[in-house]
Parts: structure tokens; sequence; C-alpha cells
């Protein structure tokens, strides 16, 4: 399974981005997705999962801000941040779960100037 993550940029703060991740490849073993973050300095968290059924999962950070969604073909797996804050400045990874492991593909930085 290759990731292909964009949309990331910069943004003030208060404003709304919207990340894309398109899944490339054997899809059939994928038990969820969702989207990490890495802000410089600091390790690695997730921030928003979507599970095969749909459910979703988010860190008390982003609840109430970030949307995880993903298509109907399930290749695609979208990010709608709102409200974001400087604190939110990452590189921002997508991720999927097969047989219970992370596969991370390369991230897109966003940057939230104050």
């Amino acid at each position: 399974v290759q990731l292909q993550a964009s949309g990331g940029g910069l943004v003030q703060a208060g404003g709304s981005l919207r990340l894309s991740c398109v899944l490339s490849g054997s899809i059939f073993s994928i038990d969820g997705m969702g989207w990490g973050r890495q802000a410089p300095g600091k390790q690695r968290e997730l921030v928003a999962s979507i599970t095969r059924s749909g459910s979703t999962n988010y860190a008390d950070s982003v609840k109430g801000r970030f949307t995880i969604s993903r298509d109907n073909t399930r290749t695609t797996v979208y990010l709608q941040m709102n409200s974001l804050k400087p604190e939110d400045t990452a590189v921002y990874y997508c991720y999927v779960v097969i047989y219970g492991e992370n596969y991370w593909g390369r991230g897109t930085l966003v940057t939230v100037s104050s």
C-alpha cells in the first residue's frame, strides 16, 4: 500500500485546511485509516482515525475542530481542519492499519501563523 498526502500549507490562526491522502495498492486488508502529526521537537501523535465500519476517534486536542472522513471507495481519506491554532503546526501524516500494524505515508506540512 502506498500513501500520498497533500493539502498542507500556511494558514492564519482561525483558518481552515483540508488534507487528503490517496491510497494505492491492495486495500482489501485495511482495517482502518487515520492521521497523525509531528511537531518540531515532539513525538508523533495520533490525531484522528476511522475504522473499516466508519467509527471515528479524535485526540482531545482536536475534538470539535477536526473531522476525518473518507470517500465511498475507501481509497481517499480526508482531514478537515477548522479553527486552526499555532499549536497545530506540524507535519501531518496519514496511515493505514493492516493486521494491527500502522503503515505511514509521507507527510504534508501545516503551518499556522498567529
